[in-house]
């Protein structure tokens, strides 16, 4: 099925006479990082500006490829997108279930916003005082990652983290449960770098540029 293109000049599909500016109108205010969900994997990508109709999103690298894909939003929230035009490192949605404002704009309360989790499962040696630890991550962000680890550490032990593609990053144990534990950076991704390195780790070619 043909797609009509998103006219984001009133944030509406192009040729649906009697639509105006009030029936679907943009909202500059919502930019905001969130989560791209494609067949290639989880990327970081920023909303531009958004209406019922559909969305335009930029990533930090090319995009992946399909046309089927989702937005996942800091509270959470999932939304079906369609791709119907591309302009470089920018491409612009539809929603393929109907939305409303509302549900666009409204934060994660009564909960803070969360910080941009990617689901990414790296083998990765850490190195500690005591010797190396086998563990792969389960999730990650800027300011730290989720990790399974073949061997307990301790709350606030200092660890390296050894592997070919996050290498000789310093960080921290936050906290531990039922054999997993949470690690802090100790100097955080600014979001451009965390874009790349998630691009490099789960499909290379999007970020050979």
């Amino acid at each position: 099925m043909q797609l009509a293109a998103i006219d984001m000049r009133n944030g509406l599909p192009d040729g649906e006479p009697g639509l105006d500016q009030r029936t679907a109108p943009r909202f500059f205010a919502l930019i905001r990082s969130a989560k791209l969900i494609s067949a290639q994997g989880e990327f970081v990508c920023v909303v531009r500006d958004v209406s019922v109709t559909g969305v335009r999103l930029r990533c930090f690298h090319a995009l992946p490829r399909g046309s089927a894909m989702a937005l996942e939003l800091q509270n959470g929230d999932v939304f079906e997108l369609e791709r119907v035009r591309q302009e470089g490192e920018e491409a612009s949605f539809r929603f393929a279930t109907p939305t409303t404002i509302e549900r666009l704009m409204q934060e994660a309360e009564p909960f803070p916003r969360r910080p941009l989790r990617l689901s990414l499962a790296i083998p990765l040696t850490l190195r500690t005082p005591a010797g190396p630890v086998a563990a792969v991550t389960q999730n990650m962000s800027q300011q730290g990652c989720r990790v399974e680890t073949a061997l307990p550490l301790a709350l606030a032990q200092p660890v390296v983290i050894d592997s070919p593609h996050l290498p000789g990053i310093r960080a921290k144990v936050r906290w531990r449960r039922d054999g997993d534990c949470g690690l802090v950076f100790d100097d955080t991704f600014s979001l451009r770098d965390f874009a790349i390195h998630a691009a490099r780790l789960q499909c290379p070619s999007l970020a050979a540029g």
